[in-house]
């Protein structure tokens, strides 16, 4: 009887280190899947606030996508997610309007992307606007010279909206 009992309990214990191990194995194979899968190919993003409507929306999941602009160029029109150049610890979320070298002129509620395609100006097509919403600038006209490094960036909801017509 005491020789089953050390039979049971040793089959026991070997069960639990069995089970314990693959637990183990298991976390260090999801380890290894997940974290660069997180780190350079897809992220998860929440999106916080009103100034993407109408097409997200306050506390819309998303899955953001971290290959496509490593090996293509970013697009105006294109939606990101960055980071908040105030505040480097928050993520936004907006609409590529401007790209490099250009010139943004926002005047009577209308976008103007002035560039060496364009020298006179091409009023910007924002199909993406409901209701073709204007755009509205604090202090009224406003032009924004862009950098060899710079994009400017707007929400959908521009009424709602803190981008680049305010910080730049």
């Amino acid at each position: 009887m005491e020789m089953e009992n050390k039979d049971q309990n040793q089959q026991s214990s070997e069960a639990v280190g069995s089970f314990l191990w693959e637990i183990v194995r298991m976390l260090v194979i999801a380890l290894v899947i997940i974290v660069p899968l997180r780190l350079f190919i897809a992220e998860p993003f929440i999106v916080d606030g009103q100034s993407m409507e109408p097409n997200f929306h306050n506390n819309d999941y998303l899955i953001v996508d971290k290959i496509s602009y490593r090996v293509a160029d970013v697009s105006r029109g294109d939606v990101v997610v960055f980071h908040y150049p105030k505040d480097t610890s928050q993520y936004f979320i907006k609409r590529i309007i401007g790209l490099p070298g250009e010139q943004v002129k926002i005047a009577s509620g209308r976008v103007t992307i002035i560039n060496s395609a364009h020298p006179d100006g091409m009023l910007l097509d924002e199909s993406f606007l409901p209701n073709q919403a204007v755009t509205f600038t604090p202090g009224g006209e406003k032009t924004t010279q862009l950098g060899e490094n710079q994009y400017f960036v707007m929400g959908d909801n521009r009424a709602h909206s803190s981008d680049s017509r305010e910080w730049g």
